[in-house]
C-alpha cells in the first residue's frame, strides 16, 4: 500500500546548468556527442525538504530556456500544497495554449520528478516504496556509447561495456550500407558471451521500405529489438515494419504524453514501449503510461534517466529492461550501482538523486 502524502508547501526552484563530458561518445545517425548538458533542478519546500531531478538537455543552448519556463512554473504554483497530479492539472492548464510540448513540458515535468522526490524523502522511504512498490533488482542493459564506428572497435567497447555484469548492451545502427550494419552487428555479437542480449538503436534513421529491407538482413543475427527504424511518429510505417520483420520493434522514447503512447498501441506500431521520464510527463506521466501498457499486455522499459526510472518499473505491471547511461554519474553523490547486470536501488529516502556540489562548481555552464 503506498505511503500517506505527507504535508508539503512549495517555497522555491532552483536550477543549475552543468555540461558532463560522458565516458564513451554517443555516436547516433544523427550527431555524435561527447559531452552531456543537463539541468539540476532543486525544488525547496517551506518544510525544510528539497526534491531533487535533472534534465539531459541534449544541446547546452536549451537550458537557459528550461529555466525560463521554471520560472513560470514556479510563479504559478508558489505557495501551493504539493500534491503531483493536482499541481499537473494546475500546470497543464496554464501552459494549454502555448502547448505541453517542448521545454515547457521539459520544466514541467522535471517539477513532477522533483516534486515525488520531496514526497518520498518527507515521508521517510524510498520512491519505489513511497508509490507502493518494494526494493528489487532491476534487469538494466548498458547503452553507453557504442556509436558508428568500425567493427573491431565498436566490438572492443562492446566488451568494455559488460563491466558490472551486464548482460544486455545497445548499438547505434545507421551506417551508410546495410551492409556495414550486419557487419556491426556481427562483430559486437561475436564478442558479447553465450546468453548475451543485444539491442540495435537506428535513432530514425531509415525509410520504411529501408527498415524493412535491413531488419530482414537481422532477423537471423539474434537481434533482441530494433528500435525507432523511422521517424518516431510514423505509427503507421513503424505497425507495417512491425508486422513484417520477425525481429521485435521498439519505440516510445519520443512519446509526448500518454495520449501519444496511446495512439501508437492503437496502431499496433511495436511490440514493446519505452517512454521517456520527461516526454511522457514525469513520475505522473510515468504511472498513466504503466496502466495503459498493463491494460495492452505490451512490455514497458525506460528512456535514459536510470536513477528515476528504475525506481519507477519497480511499480510498472509490465516492467521489461531499464536503459542504463552513466551521464549523470559525475555529479551525483551516489551514482546508481549495477551488479550482475541489475540496477541496485538504495533504501534511503527518495529518488536517489543527491549531488556532488564539488562536481557541479567544476561543471557548471557559465
Amino acid at each position: 500500500m503506498a505511503v500517506t502524502p505527507p504535508k508539503l508547501t512549495v517555497r522555491n526552484l532552483r536550477a543549475t546548468p552543468v555540461l558532463v563530458p560522458m565516458t564513451y561518445v554517443l555516436g547516433t545517425s544523427v550527431q555524435a556527442l561527447r559531452e552531456a548538458p543537463l539541468l539540476l533542478v532543486d525544488l525547496e519546500t517551506e518544510e525544510g525538504v528539497t526534491g531533487h531531478a535533472y534534465q539531459f538537455c541534449y544541446l547546452p543552448a536549451a537550458a537557459p530556456a528550461i529555466v525560463t519556463l521554471l520560472e513560470e512554473v514556479l510563479r504559478t504554483i508558489k505557495g501551493e500544497r504539493m500534491e503531483s497530479v493536482a499541481l499537473w492539472g494546475k500546470l497543464a492548464r496554464r501552459f494549454m495554449l502555448i502547448g505541453v510540448q517542448g521545454i515547457v513540458r521539459m520544466a514541467m515535468a522535471m517539477f513532477d520528478v522533483a516534486c515525488w522526490d520531496a514526497l518520498s524523502r518527507a515521508a521517510g522511504t524510498p520512491l519505489a516504496r513511497y508509490l507502493g512498490g518494494t526494493i528489487r533488482p532491476v534487469p538494466a542493459y548498458n547503452s553507453c556509447g557504442l556509436g558508428l564506428m568500425a567493427p573491431a572497435a565498436v566490438a572492443d567497447e562492446a566488451e568494455k561495456l559488460l563491466t558490472g555484469g551486464f548482460k544486455a548492451v545497445k548499438l547505434r545502427l545507421g551506417y551508410p550500407t546495410a551492409e556495414a550494419d550486419l557487419a556491426a552487428v556481427r562483430a559486437v555479437r561475436s564478442r558479447l558471451p553465450a546468453g548475451s542480449e543485444l539491442m540495435v538503436d537506428y535513432n530514425q534513421a531509415l525509410t520504411v521500405e529501408e527498415a524493412i529491407r535491413r531488419g530482414r538482413m537481422l532477423d537471423d543475427e539474434g537481434v533482441y529489438w530494433i528500435e525507432e527504424p523511422v521517424r518516431h511518429d510514423d505509427y503507421a510505417g513503424c505497425a507495417e515494419i512491425a508486422r513484417t520483420l520477425a525481429t521485435p520493434v521498439q519505440i516510445g522514447e519520443n512519446f509526448s504524453l500518454v495520449h501519444d503512447m496511446d495512439r501508437a498501441l492503437a496502431a499496433q506500431s511495436c511490440d514493446f514501449v519505452m517512454p521517456d521520464l520527461e516526454r511522457i510527463g514525469g513520475v505522473t506521466g510515468w504511472r498513466r503510461a504503466a496502466e495503459t501498457a498493463r491494460s495492452s499486455g505490451i512490455g514497458m522499459s525506460s528512456h535514459l534517466y536510470p536513477e528515476v526510472s528504475a525506481h519507477l518499473l519497480t511499480v510498472t505491471p509490465t516492467a521489461h529492461w531499464l536503459e542504463y547511461v552513466d551521464w549523470a554519474n559525475a555529479i551525483l553523490a551516489e551514482p546508481l550501482r549495477i551488479v550482475d547486470g541489475c540496477a541496485v536501488l538504495s533504501s534511503r529516502p527518495g529518488n536517489g538523486l543527491a549531488w556532488n556540489e564539488d562536481a557541479v562548481r567544476k561543471y557548471r555552464m557559465s
